[in-house]
């Protein structure tokens, strides 16, 4: 049994952290480079753990590291050494670990919420392309190419030990089935799978949700399925699709529904009522939830709110 399930044997609900670039950037960091909110993991890592430290506290039973977008190429595209990108990467896991742990001992968790986890983000090969691509899915290169990419990483993430892994924002059933081959090599890790969607049916890079729930519904290390970074609107209809065709809990952390332009790195459009839909989501099977880009811990003590309202 994985970690995920046995909290849902005790718990109604998993809740999720929110946005961490945009996050980050509301608190004042700049973010405008091809490394986005992994430039944090070198210039101010201490911004790092305050964020996942005040994710912890506003409810959140899984905050999830700074790696979205480090990658070891990344990192020496900047002039780091390879050695030194590797350390970055680790550093990811190790900050919100340390910020899971500092939480921990200055608020104990009670019986009305599960002690909390630390997991590692395993973001696409877009993010490292930072031109938008995740939310495209036109990367022309094949499976193997996906796994060669992503192997190194998610070896170094693995190995920093988190308790789970995500990964989050795949725009192709192809890319995560790449991830999967890589995780194959790591029977010890688990993760969730997340895809990007552009619509209540389909993932930005035009899979059915519905097929992408079956294939994964196979794979064992597969602890949860479901949609990240998507606009609101569209959720409860693609939990629902995915519900039917997986025995796995459906995990869903949302946007706030405006628009990212990846060439000015600006947002355009208005956000929608982020707290009105986190009870849909739940009736419609979502079982983890937290928010993706331009949510805050506020919205997250919303969702955190829920879950103890569920409990009574």
């Amino acid at each position: 049994m994985n970690v995920l399930e046995s909290y849902l044997q005790k718990y109604p609900l998993i809740v999720l952290d929110g946005a961490f670039g945009t996050e980050l950037a509301r608190r004042g960091f700049d973010t405008n480079d091809a490394l986005w909110s992994a430039k944090a993991l070198f210039e101010q890592p201490e911004l790092v753990r305050d964020v996942h430290y005040d994710y912890y506290a506003a409810g959140a039973d899984v905050s999830t590291s700074a790696s979205y977008q480090a990658t070891v190429e990344g990192f020496e595209k900047k002039g780091f050494t390879r050695e030194q990108a590797k350390e970055l990467i680790v550093r990811s896991v190790q900050l919100v670990q340390q910020a899971r742990d500092i939480f921990l001992q200055t608020q104990p968790v009670g019986k009305d919420r599960p002690r909390p986890l630390a997991a590692a983000s395993v973001g696409p090969y877009g993010a490292y392309l930072a031109d938008g691509s995740e939310y495209r899915g036109d990367y022309r290169v094949s499976r193997a190419e996906l796994a060669d990419f992503h192997a190194e990483r998610l070896s170094l993430l693995v190995g920093a030990k988190p308790d789970i892994l995500a990964v989050e924002t795949m725009p192709l059933l192809e890319e995560a089935l790449a991830v999967l081959d890589d995780l194959k090599h790591h029977p010890e890790a688990g993760a969730w799978v997340s895809f990007s969607c552009a619509d209540e049916m389909h993932t930005c890079g035009g899979d059915d949700v519905a097929d992408c729930a079956r294939l994964l519904d196979k794979n064992p290390q597969v602890a949860a399925i479901g949609v990240n970074c998507t606009a609101p609107q569209y959720v409860a209809s693609l939990v629902k699709r995915i519900h039917a065709h997986t025995a796995k809990p459906v995990v869903v952390y949302p946007n706030t529904g405006e628009t990212y332009d990846a060439v000015t790195k600006t947002w355009h459009g208005s956000e929608v009522p982020y707290h009105g839909y986190v009870r849909q989501w739940y009736e419609a099977g979502a079982r983890l939830i937290g928010g993706c880009c331009r949510t805050t811990p506020d919205d997250i003590r919303g969702i955190a709110a829920l879950r103890q309202h569920l409990l009574k």
